[in-house]
């Protein structure tokens, strides 16, 4: 049983990457600005936590696929803006490619009828 809630985690935090990665690919944010703009673009049906997001951050962050400098809000508040590195826009190519490839498979298990007629 650890071992499957081992599995289901590395699931949830590899599409959490991803989510983040493409959500800067779109341009400079910060933490709250990027769990705003998964929210916003998924019709509020994905909401990510500080408990998850920061974590996630922080990982990509040493992975060398984001990088961010602190900067003045427009609150007068320090904050950490975070932007996708070279290394980061081609993880997230490899990471969307796996995301149709595993869409693909499970596709393929929810209808499977339908690619062979497809053919």
């Amino acid at each position: 049983m650890n071992e499957r809630y081992r599995n289901r985690i590395e699931l949830l935090q590899g599409t959490l990457d991803l989510l983040i990665l493409q959500t800067l690919l779109w341009g400079r944010q910060h933490g709250y600005g990027i769990s705003q703009a998964i929210r916003a673009n998924s019709g509020d049906l994905l909401q990510v936590d500080a408990g998850s997001l920061y974590p996630a951050l922080h990982r990509l962050e040493k992975q060398k696929w984001i990088c961010a400098d602190w900067k003045i809000s427009e609150n007068k508040q320090e904050v950490k803006v975070y932007r996708l590195t070279a290394a980061g826009r081609k993880q997230l190519m490899r990471e969307r490619s796996r995301w149709e490839q595993i869409s693909d498979a499970i596709g393929g298990v929810l209808n499977p009828g339908k690619k062979e007629s497809a053919s």
